[in-house]
């Protein structure tokens, strides 16, 4: 249980996100290792269900306005505070000399965010800690210039790929007030930020990892004959960078000969261009959208499925994945995965040995479905190797120990 005013505020965008299940895991870890923290979150929840995990999750959970038109009295009184505190005419000036370079109402809304949080934290808060580098980060960062206080940040993926090259540079400066440290998920993301950074060691490569103890052990699998029906299934967000278009493309160019259906998990702004694309292919009553789901109902899937597809690939704006936690959950029911070689997906999946990496256009990514369909063998001995994987350099408890000992030396000054 929290004390009553913790010494650390953790700021995410929305809490809870069924799509964050890697920040709940975090956050209730590091409960669990006996760092107390309040919760701040950006927006109210949008999901319907949650995951059991959330329900662990002790902190106390407060919400800053998600627009501030809705809150002026609450504004508009956090400013009069705000303004009153050593560090505001500092805050003020960098958000100045931000919003010259990003004229935009988001940039206003991060300002007013920032003034909430400066006003309203106990004074007890030590610390910040942001979960993703944009909005949040830049919440944090102004608060904790108002305050006085050293603040923090994980990165994940859209977060670093998508943000302004001087944002991030003058967030990881300390001549601009950066962060004491920054944490991010991938190698792949470790090192565009350490190149980045005034101070290299500033930022730490802290994998996810997967808590096993949350999910069940891997099904006795009865592995399909290559003439039986093949059940694919997907995780993730309907959006570009999960390349869902090209896999609905792919499968239009499977074989007739083989019997198949695909099940997906998740929602997303492209849900209804998609299944558009599956009616126009003839392929939609081959496909189940099973729309957003709790943790239980997706790994019930799983242990149901054949064959875990993520076809990730890099959005026109630059934004991709990093590396999803969802195939360490595949590879924990040992469920057979093919992904592509996007961003950190490598640092997990060895092509050929934990699973498949294809390119990520249709034809390839249909072929790749094609070879796995044949060798159901070469599928089951790749499964294996990768959860083998997982529990060999993917436990989630050496990350935590590092987060917490970050964190414990950020609140102590040292």
């Amino acid at each position: 249980m929290t004390t009553e005013n913790p010494p650390l505020a953790v700021l995410v965008k929305g809490w809870p996100r069924l799509s964050e299940t890697f920040i709940a895991q975090e956050l209730v870890a590091l409960e669990e290792a006996g760092l107390t923290f309040e919760i701040w979150s950006l927006r109210h929840p949008t999901d319907v269900k949650r995951h059991p995990l959330h329900d662990r999750l002790q902190a106390r959970v407060r919400y800053l306005p998600e627009y501030l038109y809705q809150e002026p009295t609450r504004v508009w009184q956090a400013r009069a505070t705000a303004q009153a505190l050593p560090g505001y005419a500092e805050a003020y000036r960098i958000w100045r000399a931000d919003l010259r370079r990003d004229p935009s109402r988001n940039r206003v809304r991060r300002f007013g965010q920032a003034c909430v949080l400066a006003a309203e934290a106990p004074a007890e808060v030590l610390g910040l800690y942001a979960h993703f580098l944009h909005t949040p980060a830049s919440v944090a960062r102004y608060a904790a210039i108002m305050r006085g206080l050293p603040w923090s940040f994980s990165a994940h993926a859209k977060d670093i790929w998508t943000s302004p090259d001087w944002e991030i540079s003058e967030k990881l400066s300390s001549q601009h007030h950066g962060a004491a440290f920054g944490a991010t998920c991938t190698a792949f993301g470790a090192r565009h930020l350490q190149q980045m950074s005034d101070d290299p060691a500033r930022i730490d490569l802290i994998y996810h990892g997967l808590d096993l103890t949350r999910f069940p052990k891997p099904p006795q699998r009865q592995w399909r004959q290559a003439q039986d029906p093949l059940k694919l299934m997907s995780v993730g967000r309907l959006v570009e960078k999960k390349g869902f278009d090209r896999l609905i493309s792919a499968l239009a160019l499977l074989p007739a000969e083989l019997d198949w259906h695909w099940i997906h998990i998740g929602g997303g702004d492209l849900g209804s261009q998609l299944q558009d694309m599956a009616r126009q292919a003839g392929i939609a009553q081959r496909i189940t959208w099973r729309g957003a789901c709790d943790q239980p109902e997706v790994i019930a899937e799983m242990r149901a499925s054949d064959l875990f597809v993520l076809p990730s690939r890099v959005a026109a704006d630059g934004d991709r994945d990093g590396l999803p936690n969802v195939l360490m959950e595949a590879a924990s029911q040992l469920l057979p995965i093919l992904s592509t070689p996007v961003s950190a997906i490598p640092e997990f999946i060895t092509s050929g040995t934990h699973g498949l990496l294809s390119k990520d256009d249709p034809k390839a990514l249909s072929a790749a479905i094609q070879s796995l369909a044949q060798d159901p063998q070469q599928a089951a001995t790749m499964a294996e190797a990768a959860l083998q994987r997982l529990r060999r350099d993917f436990g989630m408890d050496p990350g935590i120990a590092q987060l917490v000992a970050r964190l414990g030396a950020m609140l102590q000054g040292s």
